[in-house]
């Protein structure tokens, strides 16, 4: 079972990711425009774009924030 919820996880993490660029370029910015508001490194935030890393709920309420969404919407996978 183990592995079965680790490539769900790798699923969840590459949808949020595209989720992120979605809203990300519908609010026109940059990478480097959203992580600086989000205040993470724009390399940070390309790895959670590409679906490579988890992020915090604090980021994801910080990206919310810049992105002027709310949590529920990030998550609308």
């Amino acid at each position: 079972m183990g592995k079965k919820a680790f490539k769900y996880d790798k699923i969840l993490t590459k949808k949020f990711g595209k989720r992120i660029v979605f809203l990300r370029k519908e609010a026109c910015f940059t990478q480097e425009e959203l992580a600086f508001k989000v205040n993470i490194s724009p390399s940070y935030l390309s790895t959670i774009e590409r679906g490579l890393t988890d992020t915090t709920i604090s980021t994801a309420k910080r990206l919310a924030k810049a992105l002027n969404t709310t949590l529920s919407e990030l998550f609308d996978l």
